[in-house]
């Protein structure tokens, strides 16, 4: 039996509407590696688990011949995570160490991952681990001109799974779709589902310290152009997302640091849609990774070495309309060494408001 984790991972499972989300997620609900996971879906109906089921629980959950406990949400996200936590606790669902959630297609992802932090209940039993998203070769590039949420949704992603490319005649147009996920999210994990299909451990494996090390690419990192979203008619929308990167070649101060982190999500969360990077803080001799999404920060991971052999710190913002030269220049005001004995430059608030 595996050892129950002191906050058990939940990994996010998005995608637009009919990029093969629930396709994924049906082929992987075969797989032995899920044995030891909790899936809270939408609707049983919808993934067509009855070849997989092995026994009924109650009206909500299924256990599937994998192993695995397979839930509804029918109501509140929470109040379905305080129910599974409940359950295994009383040993009434077999012991889980892992939860993978299915998102809607037309879900702004971040409110999941939030109902972790806000919950005052699940904060203390669970963390947010591994967002995958699907992409549709076919229709991905007009979804991400078009849909606000099929952006974030790609932006966010630790791996992006692009379904249906054998049906994309024109070999031109998934170029194009890559190409456009790079200008945003330029180091996610891209995974061509059918030529190499993940199994469920490659997807949602717990790998926050393996992820940290890779958070400097050496190429296709830095991204500075903004994208900006049309509509099917060519009306501009009012988001531009953008990636943009934040070098430092002296120590951070850590609490100045974090001062600056914390005024800007309190202010422009929403829009922050992904901050990660690996710091050179005053008084440490290992690099140190943060990872952010939106809100929700994840604690920070103490690294080894310096991934690309140089003592630079490198931060990337993945962002929606913001504007990178004040977030650079209050970022100076707030975190170089020498700054933190210092009362924060009143311009240096302002350039954060204003951002």
């Amino acid at each position: 039996m595996a050892e129950m984790p002191a906050f058990t991972p939940v990994h996010l499972l998005t995608g637009f509407l009919g990029s093969g989300k629930t396709t994924l997620l049906k082929r992987l609900l075969a797989d032995p590696a899920l044995a030891d996971t909790a899936v809270l879906i939408n609707e049983f109906g919808e993934i067509g688990l009855d070849h997989h089921l092995v026994e009924r629980i109650d009206d909500t959950m299924v256990l599937l011949q994998s192993g695995c406990v397979c839930c509804t949400v029918r109501g509140e996200l929470a109040d379905a995570l305080r129910e599974l936590h409940s359950k295994r606790e009383r040993g009434l669902v077999p012991p889980f160490t892992r939860v993978i959630i299915e998102s809607t297609g037309l879900a702004d992802p971040f409110p999941v991952l939030s109902t972790l932090k806000s919950d005052p209940v699940l904060r203390h039993h669970f963390r947010a681990g591994t967002v995958v998203t699907t992409v549709d070769a076919v229709n991905g590039l007009a979804q991400l001109d078009t849909y606000v949420e099929s952006t974030r949704q790609a932006a966010i992603a630790d791996r992006l799974v692009i379904t249906k490319a054998d049906l994309c005649e024109d070999k031109a147009d998934l170029s194009r779709l890559l190409s456009r996920l790079t200008e945003f999210n330029p180091d996610a994990q891209r995974i061509m589902a059918g030529s190499d299909d993940p199994d469920a451990d490659a997807l949602f494996g717990d790998d926050v310290a393996q992820r940290a090390t890779k958070l400097q690419s050496p190429s296709g990192f830095y991204c500075d152009t903004p994208t900006l979203r049309v509509t099917a008619e060519g009306v501009a929308l009012h988001t531009a997302i953008s990636s943009f990167v934040v070098t430092v070649d002296r120590p951070i101060d850590w609490t100045g640091f974090g001062i600056w982190l914390t005024m800007l999500l309190n202010r422009h969360g929403e829009r922050v849609l992904r901050v990660k990077g690996i710091l050179d803080l005053v008084g440490e001799d290992r690099p140190v990774a943060v990872h952010g999404v939106q809100y929700l920060v994840h604690p920070p991971v103490h690294l080894d070495a310096w991934p690309l052999g140089e003592r630079v710190s490198r931060l990337v913002f993945i962002v929606d309309g913001l504007d990178a030269n004040l977030l650079k220049r209050s970022f100076n005001a707030f975190a170089l060494a020498g700054n933190s004995n210092a009362r924060p430059q009143p311009e240096a608030a302002a350039q954060i408001r204003n951002a």
